[in-house]
């Protein structure tokens, strides 16, 4: 049973008779900060005051008075200016505890209203290596995905690859250009990913080129605006305070315009240093347009064009599906953008139809109110762009599969395009569906800047998982020497694929974080590491102990506290449903973490104050045995949750 919830419903019936909209006021009601104030609190009395022209304090004790949980709290105190602490049964604690103990589901209930959530993550351009950059994706989705799976709710996972886009223009382009058959027979894979590289710097630098002249005019220009605002007197505070402002502003837009130049210069610099790739870049001056001549001939049905599309796709899908694997990671469906290719024409004529949509300088153009710039969904040439296919995309998730709620677990630079895509979505007639976007921030290196390897390129997926068992391998052999090679492998495998994805997982998925190899695996602290060590050690007491956690579950007798950090155990333990409860309302795993970490943390208090084996009692030690156990289940089952594994011995 969720305490929270229980105590929630029985608030909610008194709020109502004074408040048109108890809601609010009932999620005032949170676990206490502090044990000494009970275990949870109501503050809702505070901002009913100035509505009902009453003192806190009474209205407290009025609600104290009307609210009927004997049979759940020991005590209901008014305390300060009128905070209402509330403080659980013990009695109420063991029988909750007893029936988690007997059910495979910890005693965490279903959804009493299930969805259907369609959790769109990761969907990487598949004629790309994975990069660094889609961790997140792939880690916060998945776990969201088992959460709501795990309470009840219908979900499908969709991985949206980007299989259609100019990226595979790229490759056709590079294949009919630069292959190394050789090469490609052996490793096609490889093959492919270095032409799209090698394309890919063909057209940076023409475009830099083309672009930094226009840069270093619009630098110019700024300079010349900071250099007006600066000779401009001013007086009073006020055009005093305006002038620095406007002069901060133009500043931190030279920087940023500076950066931008040094940029496009690198890039240039860096061909012009390599004769033979200057001269190959010379040669191919057009490559931007051929590429995107390439993509249209794709799109268009070239026959050629297609049947390497039909040729390269499989090889690059099963790159990333060998990935997928090793991070273990699955998918519903996994319906790229190809498939959605024959239905964008409809979509833009429903659009046209409906006159949601209209022509402007040849293009076809949604304008939406509050924007600067309309979506378009069609260009000038006929080609459809990424609003358009996320249109289709919409349309197919509700008509085939009824969806409630759409997540798109995407990283935060998308946010404009999301916020366009889900109002034109409304506009055609989408009211009743949910669609978030999940953002997360990026993952930086110790520099503070996006993470990179030493030469300067993006983080390889393959290569960050390469590194995280290496390095989790040392550690499982140090700390285990006597271990044969297979256990030791099979443990830096888990203890590294579970850190990797427990540091991305532990932030706030909305903040930047800085990515350590050596923090993430460390003993100590909120990580991964700890909470499988903390696991093992529970098991490790059930092994030495020789208890079949079979009878131990059917076993009667109620828990005994007989000091206070079992209590602190128990009410953590049933917290464990409040914890799921809570990553949905903002889509945020990081607060599953935290509640796991606050368990590991209590079990070693537990651990040093409590003996199990010297308890002295049958009754406290079978007490504390079935503490033990709840614990491993329940790590066990959130590590699950967040798509880490756990082990019972490391």
């Amino acid at each position: 049973m969720n305490a929270l919830q229980e105590i929630k419903g029985h608030f909610a019936t008194a709020l109502a008779q004074l408040t048109g909209d108890p809601g609010p006021l009932l999620a005032m009601i949170r676990p206490t900060q502090d044990g000494k104030f009970g275990d949870y609190q109501a503050n809702c009395a505070m901002p009913l005051a100035k509505q009902l022209g009453k003192a806190p304090r009474e209205i407290a004790a009025d609600l104290v008075a009307s609210v009927e949980l004997s049979d759940l709290c020991e005590t209901i105190e008014v305390a300060g200016p009128g905070f209402i602490n509330l403080t659980l049964k013990d009695s109420w604690l063991t029988r909750q505890l007893a029936a988690a103990q007997q059910d495979e589901r910890l005693g965490i209930e279903n959804a009493q209203t299930p969805r259907t959530v369609v959790v769109d993550y990761s969907s990487p351009n598949v004629a790309k290596p994975m990069h660094v950059g889609h961790i997140r994706s792939t880690v916060i989705g998945a776990a969201l995905a088992n959460i709501h799976r795990f309470l009840g709710h219908r979900v499908i996972t969709d991985n949206h690859l980007g299989d259609w886009g100019t990226q595979f223009g790229m490759i056709i382009y590079g294949y009919k250009h630069f292959v190394d058959a050789a090469a490609y027979r052996k490793e096609p894979v490889s093959e492919l990913s270095r032409l799209y590289k090698y394309v890919r710097v063909l057209m940076d630098y023409h475009s830099a080129v083309r672009k930094l002249p226009e840069a270093r005019e619009a630098l110019e220009k700024m300079q010349l605006a900071q250099e007006r605002v600066s000779a401009t007197e001013a007086s009073g505070k006020s055009e005093i305070k305006q002038k620095k402002k406007d002069i901060s502003r133009l500043n931190e837009k030279i920087a940023a315009q500076t950066e931008v130049i040094e940029g496009l210069a690198g890039t240039i610099e860096k061909v012009k240093a390599d004769a033979a790739l200057l001269s190959v870049a010379n040669e191919h001056a057009a490559v931007g347009q051929a590429v995107l001549d390439e993509t249209v001939r794709l799109h268009s049905g070239n026959p050629q064009n297609r049947e390497y599309w039909d040729e390269f796709l499989p090889y690059c899908l099963e790159d990333i599906n060998r990935l997928y694997d090793r991070l273990g990671v699955r998918f519903d469906y996994i319906l790229g953008e190809s498939f959605y290719h024959d239905q964008l024409g409809p979509v833009v004529e429903d659009f046209i139809e409906r006159d949601l949509a209209r022509e402007s300088d040849g293009a076809i153009c949604v304008f939406l109110d509050g924007y600067e710039a309309p979506m378009i969904i069609r260009k000038k040439d006929g080609a459809y762009l990424y609003p358009t296919t996320d249109l289709a995309t919409i349309q197919h998730r509700v008509s085939e599969w009824q969806a409630d709620t759409m997540l798109y677990v995407v990283d935060h630079r998308q946010g404009d395009h999301f916020d366009k895509l889900f109002d034109a979505a409304r506009l055609w007639g989408y009211t009743d569906v949910e669609m978030t976007h999940v953002s997360f921030g990026t993952v930086l290196g110790d520099d503070g800047t996006p993470f990179k390897t030493r030469a300067g390129d993006t983080v390889g997926l393959e290569g960050l998982l390469d590194e995280a068992e290496s390095r989790a391998l040392a550690v499982a052999k140090a700390q285990n020497p006597d271990l044969e090679e297979g256990r030791q492998a099979e443990i830096g495998r888990v203890v590294g694929i579970g850190a990797l994805k427990y540091a991305d997982l532990s932030q706030n998925r909305s903040s930047d974080y800085k990515f350590s190899y050596d923090k993430m695996l460390a003993l100590r602290g909120n990580t991964a590491t700890y909470l499988q060590y903390a696991n093992a050690r529970v098991h490790g007491i059930l092994r030495n102990m020789n208890v079949s956690v079979e009878s131990l579950r059917g076993a009667d007798g109620e828990l005994i506290f007989a000091e206070p950090v079992e209590r602190q155990m128990a009410i953590q333990l049933l917290r464990f449903s409040e914890a799921l409860d809570d990553v949905l309302v903002d889509y945020k795993p990081n607060l599953l973490c935290n509640y796991l970490f606050d368990l590991a943390q209590l079990f070693a208090r537990f651990f040093d104050q409590c003996p199990v084996k010297d308890a002295g009692s049958v009754e406290l030690q079978q007490s504390r045995l079935k503490l033990c156990d709840l614990t491993a289940r329940t790590l066990t089952t959130g590590l699950d949750l967040l798509g880490i594994e756990a082990l019972d011995r490391i």
